[in-house]
């Protein structure tokens, strides 16, 4: 099973429609694909559409913004039901504040020189209630103040740097709930991303699990091959299952394609198997 559980269109901050995505999917090998905008599910019948007219198994996904402990973190819903009227009213209250956290950032990034931020992201922009750090990240990439996308994060707005506004997201109980009303599954999103300690950690993995929370990805194209190794041993240690996904958003940009990452580890439970 090739299974690609984690990946972006343009209905968040991904390049591609949802069906071009599918399409790349397909021709990437996956045989069990699902789309997870974050915070959003309009892309849905699109891609299920065009991943089950190529013969591809298909999972409703999506990817909620949380904040805990001060940080945000990400956690995957799969298997959902993208007509919840919860869950969906949910993601609405989540989306709401990203357009005064963008002008914000517009005007942190100012004081360093650049101007028009805000007006060059908004090009990269479907929806404006989905505007993100990935939108002004591409912007500032066309400028020339940055080489690739990871870089502007490096530089200028990753946590810490000088255009870094934080946001208020979903809490942990909030994204579970949304997800287990919607019918779905709780995965934290490539949990090796996050500058959590490793108290923080193992408090994160508990309360999740208390929360129903079941899997974490473990292969994924935000993790190293040291951290594929990782994951899978704190699958092991508090019994969740694993997921895989390249975390796909653009043919220019990360590290992996869709299809392309190695197979879990086989002692793992994937978490794919309730859809089999």
């Amino acid at each position: 099973m090739n299974a690609d559980l984690h990946c972006h269109s343009n209905v968040s901050d991904g390049q591609l429609t949802p069906a071009e995505v599918a399409r790349r999917a397909h021709a990437g090998g996956v045989t069990l694909w699902a789309l997870t905008d974050h915070d959003e599910v309009s892309g849905q019948a699109q891609a299920r559409g065009e991943a089950e007219s190529l013969g591809m198994r298909y999972v409703c996904g999506v990817e909620i913004s949380v904040t805990w402990a001060s940080r945000t973190l990400h956690v995957v819903g799969l298997g959902i039901d993208p007509s919840c009227a919860e869950l969906l009213a949910g993601l609405h209250a989540t989306r709401n504040g990203r357009g005064a956290r963008a002008r914000a950032m517009s005007d942190a990034l100012a004081e360093l020189g650049i101007e028009g931020a805000y007006e060059g992201a908004l090009r990269y922009v479907s929806n404006p209630e989905l505007i993100s750090r990935t939108h002004f990240a591409r912007f500032l990439v066309e400028r020339g103040y940055a080489a690739s996308t990871p870089d502007v994060f490096d530089r200028y707005l990753g946590e810490g740097k000088p255009g870094y506004v934080p946001h208020r997201w979903a809490t942990l109980e909030d994204a579970a709930r949304w997800i287990h009303a919607a019918g779905g599954v709780a995965v934290i999103a490539h949990p090796g991303r996050y500058k959590y300690t490793q108290l923080e950690f193992d408090t994160l993995f508990g309360q999740f699990l208390d929360l129903g929370g079941k899997a974490i990805e473990v292969v994924t194209g935000s993790h190293t091959p040291d951290q594929y190794r990782e994951y899978a041993d704190v699958a092991r240690r508090f019994g969740f299952e694993a997921s895989r996904g390249s975390d796909f958003h653009a043919p220019s940009e990360g590290r992996t394609e869709l299809g392309k990452l190695p197979s879990l580890p086989s002692d793992l439970t994937p978490v794919w198997e309730r859809w089999l």
